[in-house]
């Protein structure tokens, strides 16, 4: 087990500190990223980023807060910018300490004045709260506190312009803000009833965001400030600022919220509490009665097919079935003529509804075959009839029983990245995990159907897995000993990729035990790393090992090398389903090779991918939904391997 702990003594370095990112979540679709020195690096970040209607796409509303310490008319200011080329003001050399759990605090210290820090997102309400205690203090101090605000989509970027109100208008304990209409007004108060706002309306220009700049995005961001908050504070005082997009009544509640949130909150000392803590900021409830998973911080909204990848890891791991349903229900819900909406329908994604029954076969472990079916057997029935009927030319079910996804110029599989406007690997034709997660739908559906008494349905399919598998077979197993990676009427296509493990860790496979013996050891020699399975091989001349500053450069990579943690859970259940027990102790060693990362990139997190070669640098997105749950599904089968063992030990 490993602990979160960070060197003091690195915390104003700039090279440590700016490289580490911390995540708060509302569980609402809003979110606080920034830098662990308050640092914003990414257009990305913001104190308060969440959705200002039903959609999914969320705003930068406050970008970050200066706190500046006035002590014999001398003025300090803790916070830390970079401008074009420079960092001003360098409140980072004043960081002592940072804390990761309960809440992310900072300690400062200038001179005598010790000033603690401690930012919390409140679950459920678009709020943030920060608490100041000032632990140590030897002459009147003063504390000021300046929000610079952004009103803008967290894709784009503000810029100075004569539309934005810079006006403050007053409320108890506070002011209310709104650069733009359409926008919700945010709400600034404190708990101190003798707090002075001075209204000072300003632009401050030119904010460098270095990580977009090196993306070959624009970088550079105009913010307004309506003004600062200036109060008294005493030793062992503290003082309490909430920001929200509705009123706190009375300085009580601000202190009560505030109390009663952190209390709720869990500790997390250790890598697994740190995943679970990470799993569940994924699910957001929104309104209408939706739930919702997002598939990952900062930049990704929903996503069909990394719903369903991850969902098993992300909430059944801990027991949570019931948001494994809502999110499942909400689906379903949107679904037409047998195809999910958006991004799981199958004309953007061929494999994504057929992922649908991969998350299904775990919930049944936790709710029952007759539960199941009760709930979304013709949901199953009209995904598999849709495949069936085709969705245009893009997707077509052939008479061979394989599933044919093809479209110029696009990508229908999950290598979907785009460079110069084609796809990266277009793979068309004949995809192998598609065709794994065909057979394994088609099975499974049969399965519980035959349980559950559907003559008709079994009646019409049970010709089809025999089909799919002899033609599966034929066309895919290579001389080499494992599979072709895609076939089409031009190419059987040979590269090793880990796609192939799909055929091998679903619960129902096409391939004999001797097959997937062949397949885990070729994945092993050539895609098998301590941070997940690379997506090309490294003997393959498109092998692309490690991502350059630009965006063009790691959509290459993305697909051509780069390293991904969702495939790693197929691997080791296969692995699992070969050796059995005997295989415990290798997969605890893959678990023990993350436990390091939850500190070095996101804190208490996992990104989306990897560099393909040593280092093995963390890429991507900070904090990613399969990457979290492919971890913890890992976890979740060696505990059930050692309770089963420990149980037949003490059998005997």
């Amino acid at each position: 087990m490993s602990a979160l702990t960070f060197d003091k003594s690195e915390l104003g370095n700039l090279e440590y500190s700016l490289q580490r990112e911390m995540l708060a979540t509302d569980r609402k679709g809003g979110y606080m990223s920034t830098t662990i020195v308050c640092c914003n690096t990414r257009k990305y970040h913001g104190l308060m980023v969440a959705p200002i209607d039903d959609s999914d796409e969320t705003y930068v509303l406050l970008s970050s807060l200066d706190e500046t310490v006035i002590q014999h008319n001398q003025s300090f200011n803790l916070a830390l910018h970079r401008y074009k080329g420079v960092y001003e003001p360098r409140g980072h050399k004043y960081i002592t300490d940072f804390e990761y759990t309960p809440t992310p605090t900072i300690t400062y210290r200038v001179g005598g004045v010790i000033l603690r820090k401690e930012l919390l997102w409140i679950h459920k309400r678009t709020q943030l709260m920060i608490r100041y205690t000032l632990v140590d203090a030897h002459s009147d101090t003063t504390l000021r506190l300046r929000p610079f605000f952004a009103f803008r989509n967290k894709h784009s970027l503000s810029k100075a312009n004569m539309d934005a109100n810079g006006r403050s208008y007053p409320i108890p304990g506070g002011v209310k803000c709104r650069l733009y209409d359409g926008f919700p007004w945010l709400y600034l108060q404190t708990d101190k009833k003798d707090a002075e706002f001075i209204a000072a309306p300003d632009w401050y220009y030119n904010f460098e965001y270095p990580q977009e700049i090196k993306r070959g995005y624009d970088g550079y961001e105009d913010l307004l400030t309506t003004g600062y908050f200036e109060m008294n504070i005493k030793k062992g005082e503290s003082v309490i600022f909430s920001a929200a997009t509705d009123e706190m009544a009375t300085s009580q509640t601000i202190t009560q919220i505030y109390e009663a949130s952190l209390a709720r909150r869990t500790h997390k000392i250790d890598f697994l509490s740190c995943l679970h803590h990470s799993a569940r900021q994924f699910i957001v409830r929104r309104s209408g009665g939706r739930t919702e998973m997002v598939a990952g911080y900062p930049w990704y909204g929903t996503v069909g097919r990394d719903t369903f990848i991850a969902l098993p890891g992300v909430v059944l791991e801990q027991g949570y079935k019931e948001d494994c349903m809502a999110v499942l229900d909400t689906m379903v819900q949107g679904m037409h003529d047998g195809d999910f909406a958006g991004s799981a329908s199958a004309w953007v994604a061929a494999d994504a509804p057929l992922w649908f029954f991969w998350t299904l076969q775990n919930l049944e472990r936790h709710i029952g075959a007759k539960e199941l079916w009760a709930r979304y057997g013709e949901a199953m029935k009209a995904v598999l009839e849709a495949y069936r009927r085709g969705f245009g030319d893009r997707v077509v079910l052939h008479d061979n029983g394989l599933v044919w996804a093809a479209a110029e110029g696009e990508a229908l599989t999950w290598m979907n990245t785009k460079v110069d406007g084609q796809p990266v690997a277009q793979r068309a034709g004949y995809a192998v995990e598609i065709e794994a997660l065909w057979y394994n739908a088609v099975c499974y559906t049969l399965d519980l159907a035959r349980k559950m008494k559907d003559k008709d349905f079994v009646a019409r399919w049970a010709d089809m897995p025999e089909r799919t598998r002899e033609s599966f077979l034929a066309k895919f197993w290579l001389e080499s000993n494992y599979l072709a990676d895609y076939v089409n009427d031009r190419e059987v296509n040979d590269f090793r990729r880990s796609n192939m493990i799909v055929a091998c860790g679903l619960d129902y496979t096409m391939l004999s035990e001797e097959q997937r013996i062949e397949v885990l050891s070729v994945v092993r020699q050539h895609l098998l790393t301590r941070r997940g399975l690379r997506s090309l091989s490294p003997r393959n001349p498109f092998y692309e090992p490690s991502y350059a500053d630009d965006q063009r450069s790691q959509d290459l990579a993305s697909r051509n090398g780069s390293i991904w943690i969702w495939p790693l859970m197929f691997y080791v259940k296969s692995c699992f389903a070969i050796a059995g027990d005997q295989y415990l102790g290798e997969a605890e060693e893959i678990l023990a090779g993350f436990h390091d990362e939850i500190q070095s990139a996101c804190i208490g997190s996992v990104s989306e991918c990897f560099e393909g070669d040593p280092p093995f640098h963390a890429r991507g997105c900070l904090s990613q939904a399969t990457s979290v749950g492919g971890l913890l599904y890992i976890s979740d089968m060696v505990e059930h391997r050692k309770k089963a063992r420990a149980k037949g030990k003490k059998g005997k």
